[in-house]
């Protein structure tokens, strides 16, 4: 994972400091913006944190559509794992993956490996 760029948008500063020791110990970097409408150029995972944002499909939508099919990068959406109606809503509107929070934590390497295949 050594040179991986993670761009994660999340609200929640707990989660981001979390996710980018995470990300340092995997040997990527990640960097964090609260807006949905950040743009994904030169990123090659984004993480989109679906707790309060407003409009999952649209946040999912507007990465997708950023840029050129081959640059898009791999999208993981995660989650409250009782929030199943956003977790679904993700995975309808085209997240390479949909996790719980729980997982995303406990398992960050294992779920980057399986977006990048």
């Amino acid at each position: 994972m050594s040179g991986l760029r993670i761009l994660l948008v999340s609200r929640d500063l707990m989660v981001g400091s979390r996710l980018a020791g995470l990300a340092r110990a995997a040997g990527a970097t990640c960097e964090q913006r609260h807006a949905a409408g950040a743009t994904a150029d030169g990123f090659d995972v984004v993480i989109l944190d679906l707790q309060g944002l407003p409009a999952v499909a649209a946040a999912i939508q507007g990465l997708r559509a950023a840029g050129p099919e081959a640059a898009t990068p791999k999208l993981v959406a995660f989650g409250p794992h009782v929030a199943t109606g956003l977790l679904e809503e993700a995975r309808a509107a085209g997240a390479d993956a949909v996790v719980s929070r729980g997982e995303i934590l406990g398992s960050f390497a294992a779920v980057l490996d399986r977006v990048r295949g």
